[in-house]
């Protein structure tokens, strides 16, 4: 699969594979599943700051996604500028084939380049795939959330995670913003992509 950064071109198809989160499931907290101009505003945004991935098919049509992983700002005050919360969705026909795995792996390795020291995912629960996957990665439980979010009828929890990305030396500096460092990031996902 190729693995790059998304575009807003992309936002149709990243709001598809995200919709049934949002409509069939309690993984994503939002009632009304965004469209497609939404999701551009989304990416657009996100990737001032931080990535934005996709994952293409290496076959069939041109351009289809089979996934994306994305970071975010954890907190606003600037204590917290080390820390991103991820996300990483699949769509139904690309689970379990190792799509969210590259994902991932990619997205963290452009996270490290761009020098921000820890990862947070929450997971609402039960979600025995999605808590695996991030176990796999190396993510720790930090602790759960306890019906913090009402959806489909009923009170949910989430359970956090965090992963470690770099060093938590004293005196680090500010983590780059994505575009001043997109030509390596361009290097590091042709290369996540040929393996």
């Amino acid at each position: 699969m190729r693995l790059r950064l998304a575009t807003a071109a992309d936002a149709e198809q990243v709001a598809a594979i995200y919709r049934p989160a949002v409509v069939e499931r309690a993984t994503s907290f939002e009632f009304e599943p965004p469209s497609g101009a939404e999701m551009a505003e989304r990416i657009t945004r996100t990737l001032r700051r931080t990535p934005w991935l996709v994952a293409e098919a290496p076959d069939g049509p041109s351009g289809l996604l089979l996934g994306y992983a994305y970071a975010s700002i954890h907190m606003e005050r600037a204590a917290y500028q080390w820390s991103v919360d991820v996300s990483a969705y699949v769509s139904a026909s690309a689970r379990r084939k190792g799509v969210g795995r590259a994902l991932y792996q990619a997205l963290f390795a452009v996270l490290r380049l761009q020098g921000f020291r820890n990862a947070y995912a929450g997971i609402t629960l039960p979600n025995p795939a999605s808590e695996g996957l991030h176990r796999a990665l190396g993510f720790e439980p930090v602790g759960v959330y306890r019906r913090v979010g009402y959806k489909h009828g009923r009170w949910h929890d989430v359970a956090w995670f965090a992963l470690t990305l770099g060093a938590h030396d004293t005196e680090p500096p500010a983590p780059r913003a994505l575009p001043e460092v997109l030509d390596e990031v361009e290097v590091l996902l042709a290369q996540a992509s040929a393996t």
